[in-house]
């Protein structure tokens, strides 16, 4: 059994800093990639000669639009594992199309995003000597004379000891020059004569930090391609920051189709409630994008079409209308519009007609199926990994559980199914249709099931969902 975490040690070094990088310099090299770059899709349009919004892309092959389609066929839909691998490959062409530059973020801001410069000491930490303890500050050998006014923490720096004597001083205050120790409150008492003795052997320096202890002025503290943490803004507060320089969130807007979709009520008259418009831009956020607009449309064709066209975001992402029936407008509108298919169907299950489109050398399209299970696994299988290496945030290191329950599997399709983490075992949930999204509000991870299924105690990779790992996961805003 495999524990999830992130890579550590030597790996630490390369969490897609070229990424990182790539971002936040002016000139990364040509934007279709180097030789030594990542791999590019075989039907890619040369990035040096980018074609208008409106006009074909001059190529055709298995994912471009002309020919059939078969929306769905198993032979032409794209193996789980390589779809994400192209997600992820498609972001990283994006990144260096885009050369976006690096953001100041405000510290109550930067939760989230990926550091683009190191984060260097200011000054020393501590940036004086100061008092690791409530006591008294004493100089010289026992016993001491105690001076009748205290030292205390943000004050200026008090007057140095002669031998002999102690002075009170409380937690974070400044040492007073030619201090030997700190001797702490429960430590020390006092005679008839108000001087001070020690209950235990007092050792020179005990109890003091000295000035920069933690780190010098100058010092690295975090590389680039660190992820800010609630402790990475502690520590560059407490390094002195008010801004941190970053890189930007990917940009993500939302189209939600369909016309049965009710915004509020009881479903009634062949209505139904929509799910995904309250359900996607929070899980986006969580997935580290800025999400600027959620637009619901309805099924129509034209109102798509401007939606579309009129975006500069990083990501659209649909629901919706992404199979071949009447009022499913996805495929029609990307092929007027002369987008690139890159993954146009996937073989997993829930979620098999996703796609991803690149619309721009900079601007990518995800067709998430509009059942909302269905529609998460489009979330984890294409957003994520695009997102992902959009804000140059390390990969998470793959990680297994031994299945408590025997799951049933799909012929030729990988499964992803809602389970819960009890102790070493994943246990999986029911409820876990298309169209269901109980299993999936109970659940921890989502499991990977081969085709075939998987037998109980059977080892399954899982997809940790965003709130459940902490940390940045937690927060939507």
């Amino acid at each position: 059994m495999t524990s999830p975490g992130t890579r550590t040690g030597e790996e630490a070094d390369d969490l897609d800093v070229e990424e990182a990088l790539a971002l936040v310099k002016e000139n990364s090299g040509p934007p279709g990639g180097t030789p030594d770059g990542p791999a590019t899709h075989p039907h890619a349009p040369h990035h040096g000669d980018p074609q208008p919004r409106g006009g074909p892309h001059p190529h055709s092959g298995p994912h471009s639009h002309s020919g059939p389609r078969h929306h769905g066929d198993r032979h032409s839909a794209t193996p789980w594992p390589e779809a994400r691998a192209t997600a992820e490959r498609a972001a990283r062409s994006a990144v260096r199309a885009a050369r976006r530059a690096p953001v100041p973020a405000p510290l109550d801001a930067a939760l989230g995003l990926t550091l683009a410069t190191p984060l260097t000491a200011l000054t020393d930490l501590p940036s004086f000597d100061t008092s690791a303890m409530d006591g008294w500050a004493v100089s010289g050998p026992a016993p001491w004379t105690v001076r009748d006014e205290g030292v205390l923490a943000g004050h200026a720096e008090p007057a140095p000891l002669t031998d002999g004597e102690a002075v009170r001083i409380a937690t974070g205050a400044r040492v007073p020059a030619d201090t030997t120790a700190v001797l702490r409150t429960e430590h020390g008492r006092t005679d008839e004569r108000d001087r001070l003795h020690p209950t235990r052997e007092v050792v020179h320096g005990q109890d003091i930090r000295p000035r920069a202890q933690e780190c010098r002025g100058g010092d690295q503290l975090l590389p680039v391609g660190t992820v800010v943490t609630p402790a990475v803004l502690g520590l560059a507060a407490a390094a002195g920051y008010d801004t941190l320089t970053a890189v930007p969130r990917p940009r993500v807007d939302v189209l939600v189709l369909g016309d049965e979709l009710l915004t509020g009520g009881l479903p009634h008259d062949g209505l139904i409630r929509d799910a995904l418009g309250p359900m996607l831009p929070p899980w986006l956020r969580a997935l580290g994008a800025e999400v600027r607009t959620v637009c619901r449309i309805g099924d129509d064709a034209e109102a798509l079409h401007r939606a579309v066209t009129a975006s500069d975001a990083d990501l659209v992402v649909t629901t919706g209308g992404t199979a071949a029936g009447p009022v499913d407008h996805v495929h029609p509108v990307l092929s007027r519009i002369g987008a690139e298919l890159l993954v146009d169907g996937v073989q997993v299950r829930p979620g098999h007609p996703m796609l991803l489109a690149r619309l721009e050398d900079d601007q990518h399209l995800v067709g998430l199926p509009g059942n909302p299970l269905a529609a998460v696994s489009g979330l984890l299988t294409l957003a994520e990994p695009l997102l992902r290496t959009l804000a140059a945030r390390p990969a998470p290191e793959p990680y297994t559980l031994p299945l408590r329950d025997a799951v049933h599997g799909h012929p030729y399709d990988t499964r992803l199914v809602p389970v819960v983490l009890r102790g070493d075992r994943a246990v999986p949930l029911h409820y876990n249709g298309p169209a269901m999204l109980r299993g999936i509000a109970a659940a921890d991870a989502l499991a990977v099931v081969p085709p075939g299924g998987a037998r109980p105690g059977q080892e399954a990779e899982l997809l940790d969902l965003p709130w459940t790992t902490g940390g940045i996961g937690v927060c939507f805003t």
